[in-house]
């Protein structure tokens, strides 16, 4: 049975740039079975209520400006799955958007796992104000759907502050206080500390710093409970970026 994930997306530029993150993601499709259909709960598509995407064919939307003109070349034009979205909209109680394309946090990382885009993909939005809790049910009501061959990816960041990000490289080391949180946030997950993990803000090291709003830690909660109501969790990859995002990525089953 295919695993949940929770992917660290990191910046639009991966796919272009150099990285330990890009090269795990370029071997981690290959390493799963094949999904007959990819479901990636996204940081960047909040709405007020779950929303599934179920476009005939996936546009690339470029959710970001100022960046080289290669990246706005690269196109991820997967299909859709509408019949599948309307059955796990209405598990849900979502609607589904028959428009909506795939955005960063969707694409880069399916570019560099299946790259052949013959996989359909829909997306499902968070409700950030609804908090880690939310999140957790959102995604344990989506468990049954990795025995039917649907991959399910909470695509976020495991830390995430933008402000902060002045390492002149890729590959500049993580700041202390990046890495106690990710330290924590690691033995949480391994050692299925689940209510500790929903009340990371108060309880870990420095998470104001690394969150300063929830979005980018929720797919997290996504994966989690997609894993399924004991599920194992188990680190893939850890790396960091820019010395302030780290990249790690993590399998829930």
């Amino acid at each position: 049975m295919l695993p949940s994930l929770f992917i660290s997306h990191g910046s639009p530029m991966m796919p272009l740039r150099d990285s330990p993150a890009r090269d795990f993601l370029r071997g981690l499709g290959a390493s799963l079975p094949r999904p007959k259909a990819i479901l990636v709960a996204s940081a960047h598509w909040d709405t007020e209520t779950p929303e599934i995407s179920a476009p005939p064919v996936n546009d690339t939307i470029y959710d970001f400006y100022g960046f080289p003109p290669p990246l706005y070349a690269l196109r991820y034009p997967a299909p859709g799955d509408a019949a599948l979205a309307k059955e796990i909209a209405a598990t849900l109680g979502a609607s589904v958007d028959h428009e909506r394309g795939l955005d960063h946090g969707a694409w880069v990382p399916l570019l560099l796992m299946y790259p052949e885009h013959d996989i359909p993909v829909m997306q499902l939005s968070l409700q950030s104000y609804l908090g880690p809790e939310h999140h957790l049910l959102l995604g344990r009501s989506l468990a049954a759907l990795r025995a039917q061959g649907v991959l399910v990816i909470g695509s976020g960041g495991l830390t995430h502050n933008l402000r902060r990000q002045r390492a002149p490289t890729d590959d500049s080391p993580a700041a202390p206080d990046v890495d106690a949180f990710a330290g924590w946030m690691h033995d949480a997950l391994i050692e299925g500390r689940t209510e500790d993990l929903l009340d990371y803000r108060r309880q870990a090291p420095y998470a104001a710093a690394q969150h300063p709003t929830d979005e980018h830690l929720l797919p997290l909660y996504v994966a989690m409970g997609a894993g399924g109501e004991n599920a194992h969790a188990t680190r893939l990859h850890a790396s960091t970026s820019y010395g302030v995002l780290r990249m790690d990525t993590y399998a829930f089953g």
